[in-house]
């Protein structure tokens, strides 16, 4: 009886671990920021596993991020909060760079290079990846997000931390999965010459997002 209580408490307590971490994953994806348009783009230009490809390239930057955040890796957080501005415009520079290639790319090039060579998957995820690891201000939202849940990430509660980890990875793969699912509902409905003016719409609000925020960080600093 004894054993039969206990494991239905581990149980309890790993679903509310994985639950909390699930939570963490869809709150940090959840924002359409620049990349959530990224993805947007590359669903309905080429197909639904380019965009949600894309989106797992984020969740797992997301995920290396709050590795960082949860065990307090304070040379890591030091050297980037040192650095700040530099990462500030590296960052900005990258999203508005994004932002120009979207605005000028076209619609009926996309998809014919698409049925003409395909698509490299690996590319999608990669580039995903690397756009956001390189702004590596957001391990301090996760440092924020953990503070107000009390989470401490430990190496002495390995299983404990998988579970957290793991919720954080399936909230993000989740969103993505849901946004790129709904992306691809309608982008067959999508003329050439709307899906024209996406890019060009899509292109020029990365590029004011990413100067938004370049500001934003800059003024909340004086």
């Amino acid at each position: 009886m004894a054993q039969i209580i206990f494991s239905v408490i581990f149980a309890s307590m790993s679903l509310r671990l994985l639950w909390e971490g699930f939570i963490i994953g869809i709150a940090v994806s959840v924002p359409l920021g620049p990349l959530g348009m990224l993805c947007i783009k590359r669903t309905v230009n080429k197909n639904w596993k380019s965009g949600f490809l894309s989106g797992l390239g984020i969740a797992v930057s997301d995920v290396i991020y709050a590795i960082i955040a949860g065990f307090s890796l304070t040379m890591i957080i030091e050297f980037v909060r040192h650095y700040e501005i530099y990462f500030k415009i590296l960052g900005a520079s990258m999203v508005i760079f994004l932002g120009l290639y979207i605005f000028l790319s076209n619609p009926t090039k996309d998809m014919l290079k698409f049925k003409r060579k395909g698509t490299s998957y690996v590319q999608d995820f990669l580039t995903a990846f690397l756009l956001t690891v390189s702004n590596p201000l957001s391990v301090f939202i996760f440092i924020a997000i953990f503070t107000s849940y009390s989470l401490v990430l430990q190496l002495s509660h390995l299983f404990e931390t998988f579970l957290i980890i793991g919720g954080i990875f399936l909230g993000g793969a989740s969103w993505w999965f849901i946004l790129t699912g709904l992306a691809n509902l309608f982008r067959h409905k999508l003329t050439i010459n709307t899906l024209w003016w996406a890019n060009k719409i899509i292109g020029l609000g990365v590029i004011l997002i990413a100067i938004g925020l370049f500001v934003y960080l800059l003024l909340i600093d004086i």
